[in-house]
Protein backbone atom coordinates (compact mmCIF):
# COMPACT_ATOMS: atom_id res chain seq x y z
CA UNK A 1 0.00 0.00 0.00
CA UNK A 2 2.77 2.27 0.76
CA UNK A 3 6.66 2.19 2.09
CA UNK A 4 5.25 2.65 5.81
CA UNK A 5 2.41 -0.27 5.57
CA UNK A 6 3.53 -2.85 3.02
CA UNK A 7 0.62 -4.74 2.19
CA UNK A 8 -2.24 -5.17 -0.06
CA UNK A 9 -6.15 -5.29 0.90
CA UNK A 10 -8.45 -7.33 -1.52
CA UNK A 11 -9.20 -4.48 -3.34
CA UNK A 12 -5.16 -3.74 -3.55
CA UNK A 13 -4.18 -6.93 -4.05
CA UNK A 14 -6.72 -7.13 -7.41
CA UNK A 15 -5.29 -4.12 -8.83
CA UNK A 16 -2.52 -5.01 -8.73
CA UNK A 17 -3.05 -8.48 -10.82
CA UNK A 18 -4.90 -6.39 -13.17
CA UNK A 19 -1.96 -4.31 -14.19
CA UNK A 20 -0.36 -7.76 -14.54
CA UNK A 21 -3.01 -8.49 -16.58
CA UNK A 22 -2.50 -5.95 -18.90
CA UNK A 23 0.97 -7.67 -19.80
CA UNK A 24 -0.15 -11.04 -20.09
CA UNK A 25 -3.10 -9.47 -22.43
CA UNK A 26 0.07 -7.64 -24.59
CA UNK A 27 2.54 -10.68 -24.61
CA UNK A 28 -0.39 -13.32 -25.51
CA UNK A 29 -0.99 -10.79 -28.38
CA UNK A 30 2.33 -10.41 -29.72
CA UNK A 31 2.79 -14.49 -28.71
CA UNK A 32 -0.32 -15.13 -31.09
CA UNK A 33 0.59 -12.04 -33.77
CA UNK A 34 3.68 -13.42 -34.61
CA UNK A 35 2.96 -17.22 -34.34
CA UNK A 36 4.75 -17.91 -37.12
CA UNK A 37 8.14 -16.37 -36.17
CA UNK A 38 7.91 -17.72 -32.71
CA UNK A 39 10.96 -20.85 -32.45
CA UNK A 40 8.91 -22.86 -30.19
CA UNK A 41 11.21 -25.39 -28.85
CA UNK A 42 13.09 -22.50 -27.36
CA UNK A 43 10.11 -20.74 -26.07
CA UNK A 44 8.97 -23.78 -24.45
CA UNK A 45 12.02 -24.61 -22.75
CA UNK A 46 12.22 -20.68 -21.44
CA UNK A 47 8.75 -21.10 -20.26
CA UNK A 48 9.61 -24.13 -18.45
CA UNK A 49 13.25 -23.31 -16.54
CA UNK A 50 11.58 -20.67 -14.51
CA UNK A 51 9.30 -23.05 -12.81
CA UNK A 52 11.47 -25.65 -12.91
CA UNK A 53 14.19 -24.63 -11.33
CA UNK A 54 11.96 -21.93 -9.09
CA UNK A 55 8.99 -23.89 -7.95
CA UNK A 56 9.10 -27.37 -8.18
CA UNK A 57 11.65 -27.98 -5.76
CA UNK A 58 9.79 -26.45 -3.31
CA UNK A 59 6.22 -27.35 -4.16
CA UNK A 60 7.57 -31.10 -3.55
CA UNK A 61 9.45 -30.64 -0.57
CA UNK A 62 6.59 -28.34 0.75
CA UNK A 63 4.10 -31.52 0.01
CA UNK A 64 6.40 -33.86 1.31
CA UNK A 65 6.64 -31.97 5.00
CA UNK A 66 4.52 -33.32 7.65
CA UNK A 67 5.55 -29.68 8.99
CA UNK A 68 5.18 -27.28 6.06
CA UNK A 69 7.82 -25.92 6.99
CA UNK A 70 10.93 -25.82 4.58
CA UNK A 71 14.18 -24.66 3.95
CA UNK A 72 14.74 -21.02 3.19
CA UNK A 73 17.05 -21.94 -0.04
CA UNK A 74 13.65 -23.45 -1.61
CA UNK A 75 11.96 -19.41 -1.30
CA UNK A 76 14.97 -18.19 -2.57
CA UNK A 77 14.73 -20.10 -5.57
CA UNK A 78 11.39 -19.45 -6.28
CA UNK A 79 11.82 -15.46 -5.60
CA UNK A 80 15.11 -15.69 -7.75
CA UNK A 81 13.45 -17.09 -10.79
CA UNK A 82 10.59 -15.62 -10.71
CA UNK A 83 11.51 -11.85 -10.26
CA UNK A 84 11.27 -9.44 -13.21
CA UNK A 85 15.06 -8.30 -12.94
CA UNK A 86 16.49 -11.70 -12.95
CA UNK A 87 14.64 -12.66 -16.08
CA UNK A 88 15.18 -9.10 -17.63
CA UNK A 89 19.13 -10.29 -17.19
CA UNK A 90 18.06 -13.43 -19.06
CA UNK A 91 16.06 -12.32 -21.47
CA UNK A 92 19.23 -9.41 -22.61
CA UNK A 93 21.40 -12.35 -22.22
CA UNK A 94 20.09 -14.45 -24.38
CA UNK A 95 19.21 -11.30 -27.13
CA UNK A 96 23.26 -10.18 -27.18
CA UNK A 97 23.98 -13.66 -27.07
CA UNK A 98 21.94 -15.81 -29.42
CA UNK A 99 19.55 -13.21 -30.67
CA UNK A 100 16.58 -11.40 -30.50
CA UNK A 101 14.03 -13.40 -31.04
CA UNK A 102 9.91 -13.81 -30.31
CA UNK A 103 10.38 -17.10 -28.44
CA UNK A 104 11.80 -14.32 -25.25
CA UNK A 105 8.21 -12.68 -24.88
CA UNK A 106 7.05 -16.27 -23.37
CA UNK A 107 9.34 -14.83 -20.03
CA UNK A 108 7.03 -11.93 -19.56
CA UNK A 109 3.93 -14.24 -20.53
CA UNK A 110 5.34 -16.92 -17.52
CA UNK A 111 5.73 -14.21 -15.03
CA UNK A 112 2.80 -12.18 -16.44
CA UNK A 113 0.35 -14.81 -16.09
CA UNK A 114 1.17 -16.17 -13.00
CA UNK A 115 0.96 -12.73 -11.28
CA UNK A 116 -2.08 -11.43 -13.01
CA UNK A 117 -4.00 -14.69 -13.56
CA UNK A 118 -2.74 -16.96 -10.53
CA UNK A 119 -2.03 -13.95 -8.21
CA UNK A 120 1.55 -15.13 -7.44
CA UNK A 121 3.96 -12.81 -6.09
CA UNK A 122 7.29 -13.58 -4.52
CA UNK A 123 7.42 -15.55 -1.56
CA UNK A 124 8.01 -14.07 2.20
CA UNK A 125 10.14 -16.11 3.76
CA UNK A 126 8.05 -15.59 7.11
CA UNK A 127 4.64 -17.74 5.20
CA UNK A 128 3.92 -20.83 4.23
CA UNK A 129 5.41 -21.87 0.07
CA UNK A 130 2.30 -22.99 -0.76
CA UNK A 131 -0.68 -19.99 -0.17
CA UNK A 132 -2.92 -21.00 2.71
CA UNK A 133 -4.98 -18.58 4.81
CA UNK A 134 -3.47 -16.81 7.37
CA UNK A 135 -5.54 -15.59 10.50
CA UNK A 136 -3.08 -12.37 11.06
CA UNK A 137 -4.07 -11.22 7.91
CA UNK A 138 -7.71 -11.40 8.11
CA UNK A 139 -7.32 -9.84 11.82
CA UNK A 140 -5.72 -6.92 9.93
CA UNK A 141 -7.89 -7.11 7.32
CA UNK A 142 -11.07 -7.06 9.51
CA UNK A 143 -9.84 -4.10 11.65
CA UNK A 144 -9.21 -2.20 8.66
CA UNK A 145 -11.95 -2.56 7.52
CA UNK A 146 -14.43 -2.17 10.31
CA UNK A 147 -12.56 1.51 11.09
CA UNK A 148 -13.64 2.79 7.41
CA UNK A 149 -16.02 5.23 6.72
CA UNK A 150 -18.58 4.95 3.75
CA UNK A 151 -15.89 8.30 2.07
CA UNK A 152 -13.32 5.67 2.39
CA UNK A 153 -11.29 7.33 4.98
CA UNK A 154 -10.18 5.74 8.24
CA UNK A 155 -11.91 6.56 11.24
CA UNK A 156 -9.56 8.71 13.31
CA UNK A 157 -6.99 9.02 10.57
CA UNK A 158 -5.77 12.67 11.31
CA UNK A 159 -6.26 14.30 7.36
CA UNK A 160 -3.02 16.32 5.89
CA UNK A 161 -2.96 19.63 7.10
CA UNK A 162 -3.82 22.27 4.76
CA UNK A 163 -1.21 24.52 2.65
CA UNK A 164 -0.07 27.28 5.45
CA UNK A 165 -1.25 30.48 3.39
CA UNK A 166 1.18 32.12 1.64
CA UNK A 167 2.30 35.34 3.71
CA UNK A 168 1.15 38.64 1.56
CA UNK A 169 4.78 40.71 1.42
CA UNK A 170 3.62 44.55 0.89
CA UNK A 171 5.77 46.86 -1.42
CA UNK A 172 8.02 49.02 0.56
CA UNK A 173 8.26 52.40 -1.21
Amino acid sequence: MDAKNPFETPTTYRAHRAEYLVGFAASTALLIWHYDDVRWLPAVALFLYIDVIGYLPGAIAFHRSTTKRIPKIYYYLYNTMHSLITQAVVVTAWGLLIGWEWALLIVPFHLFGDRGLFGNFLKPLSLPFEPVPYPGYSRMIDALTAGVESSGSAIGAVPAAPAPATPRVEAVR
